[in-house]
This record gives C-alpha cells, structure tokens and sequence, in this order.
C-alpha cells in the first residue's frame, strides 16, 4: 500500500517502522519545522525527519499545512491508498484528508471519546487513571471525534511514569495500526460517543511548577506526568530544581505550611503538602546540574527541616 505517513515526535517512529517492516511504501514523510534549541538556536530536526532521511524518504516540513498548496499538490502527485498520522502537531484540512483512496487514519494514545487533545498520556497520569489504551481512528477536521476503527486497553502501572507508559503505548499503537492496515476495506467504523468525550489539552512549560499547597498524592501524579517534560519544579530560594522522582509518604500529624520541609533522610526529603499530607523528593536535579538523589544534594546544599520550596 503507498503511504503518506504524518509524525514529529520519537513516539510515532515505532508505528512508522512497523509499517515499513510490513511491506508498505512510505512516498513521503510530513512533518513539523525544524525548532531552534538550546542557548545556541540550532536548529533540530524532528526525529521523524532524521529517521526518513536515513532510508532516503522525501520529507517535507510545512510551517502551517492548512494554508500550505505544496503539500497538496505533493500527494496529489503521489495517489496515496491511505495517509497515516502519529502526533503530527498540526490539523490536516479535508482537502489532504479524504485525497486518498483510504482516506487518513490516526493512531490517538487514549482510548477515544476520553482525552482528547495533545497530551493524553500526562492527563491520564496526572488523573490517577489504571487504564488507558490506543485508538485508530477515521480523521476529520475535528480535534480527535473522527469514528473508530480499532481500540485497545491497557493497564497503567502503579509506578509508571510518562515516557515507560508512552514506550509501551507506542508499541501497541504500531502493533494495532499495521493490523487496522491490513483490515482497512472490511472495518466497519463505530461513532464516537461525544458526550463522554473528556479533554487533554496541551501542556504548557510553566504546568510544571510544584504548587506545594496541593495534596502529597497529585503531586507525585504531577511527577510522574510531566518527566521528563516539561518537567516538575520548585525553587528553593532563588534555586530551581526539577523534582524526578517522589512518593506520598504516611501522614505525619505534623502543623506544618505546604512547602516545608520536615525532615532530611537518607531516602530523601519530607516535604510538607496541602491537607498536611506529605511528600518525599527521592531524586532530583538542581539546574544546570546532573541529576542526583535528593539526599545527596541536601548535604551539598546543607538543608535543614524548616526550609522551604516555593
């Protein structure tokens, strides 16, 4: 089958190597610009982009394919039987949308109505969810209400962050996708139930900041949500530190405020949190410093119980 296929992040390389290990011809690659990074501005591209330059793919990087006649007039020229779309980062307009003879399919990491929208693996950790699942799904110009072609569960584990839940969910997103592939002429699409849809809007850099008046349990959600990007962080004076590991620790009874620490130890440091619950930084990393446990750079940073992160 001749495949235009839509990605930018890590996360969609594994759907598209399965489906070029399925014997599918991938015509061209569509991704995102390349972004300017680190204090330099270099710019970096996608992983998608290096990946299909290594096997000599064409790519193309429209800055805003809604309004781009490039990209439509280039897989016009290639007749594609289906576009595939992997957390490509833009809306598709219809025109691009219904050109093939399969029309465009997404793979969505949730299991659609629920969390729709950018970020569906950090909301559905930062919610306390024990399941979660992929969907393949028909695109329309609508965020994610297109009718489903195939969905499967999966159980979050209790000590799961965001990048080992988004490995195995780009693994069985890949595996279910080459499967709705095979089967695409004989699936009979399911509407969507639009009134159990929820929303996983996307994160933003400065979601990461700790706010120490909420309860010990959303914060070491909050952590396992947002590493390692954008990141859960604190300050301690004028000091930010990113916070990459961390539990609820048992109640302690203690009349302490949210951001007090209560007590330095070897497995860590108690921090005191709304509802005078109680969390435990277990690793951390100050910034511009490798990451360390959170004991460690208490005796560096000779940190008493009666400090406070803020």
């Amino acid at each position: 089958m001749k495949i235009v296929f839509f990605g930018s992040p890590a996360i969609a390389l594994v759907s598209l190597k399965r489906i070029i290990e399925e014997g599918h011809r991938i015509e061209l690659v569509i991704s995102q610009p390349d972004k300017p990074t680190g204090r330099g501005k270099k710019l970096i591209p996608t992983p998608l982009k290096r990946f299909a330059q290594d096997l000599n793919i064409p790519v193309y990087q429209p800055v805003k394919i809604r309004k781009d006649q490039i990209a439509l007039e280039k897989i016009k020229k290639i007749n594609p039987d289906l576009n595939v779309v992997v957390a490509y980062g833009q809306i598709i307009p219809s025109s691009i949308i219904f050109l093939p003879k399969y029309n465009s399919i997404n793979v969505h990491f949730s299991l659609l109505p629920k969390y729709r929208g950018a970020s569906p693996i950090q909301w559905a950790l930062l919610n306390g969810e024990r399941k979660t699942g992929v969907t393949i799904f028909e695109l329309n110009e609508r965020m994610d209400e297109g009718d489903i072609l195939a969905k499967e569960e999966v159980d979050i584990h209790p000590e799961e962050g965001a990048s080992e839940l988004e490995a195995r969910l780009a693994q069985k997103g890949a595996d279910l996708l080459v499967k709705t592939i095979a089967n695409i002429s004989k699936i009979k699409p399911q509407k969507q139930d639009h009134s159990q849809a929820t929303y996983a809007p996307r994160i933003k850099k400065e979601d990461g900041r700790i706010k120490w008046e909420k309860n010990a349990i959303f914060i070491e959600r909050l952590v396992k949500a947002y590493t390692p990007w954008p990141s859960a962080y604190t300050f301690l004076a004028d000091r930010r530190i990113k916070i990459l590991k961390g539990k609820k620790e048992a109640f302690k009874g203690q009349s302490s405020s949210p951001g007090e620490i209560l007590e330095v130890k070897k497995r860590g440091i108690e921090v005191c949190c709304g509802d005078a619950s109680v969390f435990l930084i277990e690793n951390l990393q100050p910034e511009n410093k490798k990451p360390m446990s959170a004991y460690s750079f208490s005796l560096g940073a000779k940190i008493r119980p009666g400090d406070r992160f803020i």
